[in-house]
């Protein structure tokens, strides 16, 4: 087996064009991680996070004829948030983004590209609720507390907190599933 860990992504998207297997797995080892962490750190969840990776893979795989691209890496991700645009404008998404698992974190890379603008966006969004509801998505989301905590810091209950919860969650699938720039990538 020949080993592509020196190729460019240039020398990999040609052989990639020629059905090379070894030059896809070195293009999936290569941005995995990365490609994993962007996807977990807008879901906050890894099951979820790697079926879409799946789908990413198996897509560019399938049309590998008619990649038009100068970085593999860009366009994976912008791959993996358009399909994460689906995935919420479906409804599948949690309506708890706290983490399931308090002992599987990733690695947050605070100069990504990504991440500012994610966290761009959400800013943008919570500025637009209610003040109520925006003091009640912060503490759940940036300081993740929970439910209960929340309605005990504010002194209503735990049904009050979840309905506003829900509220700002579904307006974060209508603002996300308004930017439709993401699907201009992949025409």
């Amino acid at each position: 087996m020949t080993t592509y860990k020196k190729h460019t992504d240039h020398e990999l998207l040609m052989l990639l064009r020629n059905q090379n297997h070894d030059a896809f797995n070195e293009i999936h080892d290569r941005y995995f991680e990365d490609l994993l962490r962007s996807a977990y750190n807008v879901l906050r969840d890894r099951d979820a996070s790697m079926d879409i990776l799946q789908e990413v893979f198996v897509w560019f795989w399938e049309h590998r004829m008619a990649h038009q691209m100068s970085s593999i890496k860009g366009y994976l991700l912008m791959a993996v948030k358009y399909q994460i645009a689906n995935y919420i404008r479906s409804g599948k998404i949690r309506e708890n983004f706290r983490l399931a698992n308090a002992e599987e974190k990733f690695a947050v890379n605070e100069e990504s590209l990504e991440l500012k603008e994610l966290q761009a966006i959400i800013s943008s969004f919570t500025e637009k609720l209610p003040e109520k509801c925006a003091e009640i998505f912060r503490k759940s989301r940036d300081e993740h507390l929970s439910n209960k905590e929340i309605a005990q810091l504010f002194g209503i209950s735990e049904k009050t907190v979840s309905v506003q919860l829900h509220r700002a969650l579904s307006k974060l699938r209508k603002e996300l599933g308004k930017m439709h720039f993401w699907m201009y990538f992949f025409m």
